[in-house]
């Protein structure tokens, strides 16, 4: 028996060890989420998050704490432990359970009114610079840019400047989705016939990653999109020379992006009608299928010849 017992507590030490060992890999996974933020929107929101956690954790670690103290105290064998079978009410206790509560929701109220404020979407944020104008469309499965400034447009990879703020404007060709990029904050939805405007800066070059976060059919899981941040003199660099080559985005060739594909590898449009975001957003574009219509098998690329 004691042999089957020291059998039986090796393997629970293994795991043990095992779990100890797989904690710091788990904790790296953060890396590139929102815990690991890039930007100025980002950063507030980890301040948000575990600014609220250590609000909670004030209330929730003394009251497991307490919850113990109370068992070993009040154990059987304790003969000190006083026993008051008539007691019925105490001011003080009664106090002490509703105050810390009511502080807890009054400290979780400041922060959420002073970052709904100071992160509200459509705000503006602080730069000298002025915001680079991106237009964003959600199609099946796969996310349009659209760069009025520049007049050019690229499918699944957004090229943004850094250090210089970004203002979106967001909407739908298919069912409502969700625009986000973890490492820069603030996911937005995107609406069929709907503008939604959301601003974010990346404050270093990098490249981060960007999906939809809303299930929305089939291609789904494919849905994905990779954001280059770039010096600004890049950006130019790259710009032009998306703008000296490749298909041109008018009605007919948005027409043929609106159809059903999974797993779209990224391409460019070297112009586009001044007109399509506006067209798109008030329907007099044609729309998406939607994930309902049919089942959308792989495709390469939806890019227009020519």
């Amino acid at each position: 028996m004691q042999r089957a017992l020291e059998s039986f507590g090796r393997p629970r030490s293994h795991r043990g060890l095992a779990a100890a060992l797989l904690a710091p890999l788990l904790l790296a996974g953060c890396a590139g989420g929102v815990l690991d933020p890039k930007g100025p929107v980002g950063a507030d929101e980890k301040t948000i998050l575990i600014n609220s956690t250590a609000i909670m954790l004030a209330i929730v670690i003394p009251t497991l704490v307490a919850a113990f103290a109370f068992a070993w105290w009040y154990r059987a064998s304790n003969t000190r432990a006083t026993y008051h079978p008539d007691w019925a009410y105490s001011g003080r206790i009664e106090l002490l359970v509703w105050s810390i509560p009511i502080l807890t929701i009054l400290f979780l109220g400041g922060v959420i009114w002073v970052g709904s404020h100071k992160l509200d979407p459509a705000a503006a944020l602080p730069s000298k610079a002025p915001p680079l104008e991106v237009q964003v469309v959600s199609l099946d499965w796969k996310w349009l840019f659209i760069y009025p400034g520049q007049g050019i447009a690229t499918v699944n990879e957004l090229v943004i400047p850094a250090g210089r703020p970004v203002h979106f404007r967001l909407t739908s060709a298919s069912v409502m989705n969700t625009f986000f990029v973890p490492q820069l904050g603030s996911m937005i939805y995107t609406m069929n016939a709907m503008v939604t405007e959301l601003h974010l800066q990346a404050d270093h070059p990098g490249r981060y990653y960007g999906r939809s976060a809303q299930f929305s059919g089939d291609g789904f899981p494919d849905m994905h999109f990779w954001v280059r941040s770039v010096s600004p003199a890049e950006f130019a660099a790259w710009s032009a020379q998306t703008h000296a080559a490749g298909p041109v985005l008018d009605m007919p060739a948005y027409a043929a992006l609106t159809r059903q594909s999974q797993n779209v590898k990224p391409f460019t449009f070297r112009a586009v009608d001044p007109g399509l975001f506006q067209a798109i957003a008030m329907q007099k574009a044609p729309l998406g299928p939607g994930p309902t219509t049919g089942r959308g098998g792989p495709e390469v690329s939806p890019r227009p010849a020519g």
